[in-house]
């Protein structure tokens, strides 16, 4: 029969503070620590937006198109018109045809600000910076729409200077039409833009969300064009008076009817369409994993 054995005895803790006399002094870092706010969010989307390759790239687009568009259209109407032709013509309206196809960098820009962090897995870094996802729409929002209006406000007015200066036998634009002709139309394109943006954060994908947008600016004007029915004339007015083209045309008092939408009405209108996409953007953005 086997004799128990005794327990081995255990050393004792080390009693640190004994030893030393005073308890170790915590960890200070040498990096301040601040209360993020929205400030910080649109510090960091600026660097991302003046960072990526498709900035410059749709931008410098948007530019060529607004200025060479606008340009030609001009130099072509004055070396054919005569200038009994031109004496009630406004000539900030030959900038049109520019800006309109210019809308279609814009949109392409809007969505990749939002919809290409999701395509490629940053969003995950960008949610983890920043756990606010109101406050990154907010900033994603506030600094495209600052780009895209001071471009668009930069090229329209490079334009239309040109434009007074090459058609000599044209009419003075009135006050009211230059700032409608410069600061309205580029504030109109840069909701645009920011509804681009919106869609793109809703949508989630680059592709699917340009080609609503581009369905939105130029599907209804097409469908209308083709709606002969007696039937669908009320119809067809409707999509003729609210497209995106006629919208633009009446910035410079060129529209496709008698009726509809006058004056400043477009960017009210785009204000308020915009507005409900970004409530449900943000609502979308709340409820979903990212």
């Amino acid at each position: 029969m086997s004799t128990p054995q005794p327990p081995m005895p255990q050393a004792a803790a080390p009693n640190w503070q004994a030893e030393s006399g005073a308890s170790c002094p915590a960890y200070t870092s040498p990096i301040p620590v601040v209360r993020t706010h929205l400030g910080h969010a649109i510090a960091s989307e600026w660097t991302k937006i003046k960072s990526v390759r498709s900035t410059m790239w749709t931008l410098g687009v948007f530019v060529l198109l607004v200025v060479g568009i606008g340009l030609g259209a001009a130099a072509l109407i004055a070396a054919n018109a005569s200038e009994s032709d031109l004496a009630s013509e406004n000539p900030l309206s030959f900038g049109f045809f520019g800006l309109l196809l210019g809308t279609m960098p814009i949109i392409t820009l809007g969505v990749l600000t939002t919809a290409s962090e999701y395509g490629t897995g940053m969003i995950r870094t960008t949610m983890t910076a920043c756990p606010s996802r109101g406050r990154v729409l907010a900033a994603k929002s506030i600094v495209f729409f600052t780009v895209a209006f001071v471009v668009t406000l930069v090229s329209a007015l490079l334009v239309a200077l040109a434009d007074v200066a090459m058609l000599d036998g044209a009419r003075e634009p009135s006050n009211e039409e230059w700032l409608k002709g410069t600061v309205g139309i580029s504030l109109y394109i840069a909701l645009l833009g920011l509804l681009s943006l919106v869609i793109g954060s809703i949508i989630r994908h680059s592709a699917g969300a340009i080609t609503i947008m581009i369905g939105v600016v130029l599907a209804p004007l097409v469908v209308a064009l083709f709606m002969f029915s007696e039937s669908l004339r009320d119809l067809q007015q409707a999509l003729f008076e609210y497209s995106i083209p006629n919208q633009l045309g009446i910035f410079y008092d060129n529209s496709l009817s008698d009726s509809g939408p006058t004056g400043w009405d477009p960017l009210w209108i785009m204000i308020g369409v915009t507005a409900a996409a970004f409530a449900g953007a943000y609502a979308l953005l709340q409820s979903r994993d990212v």
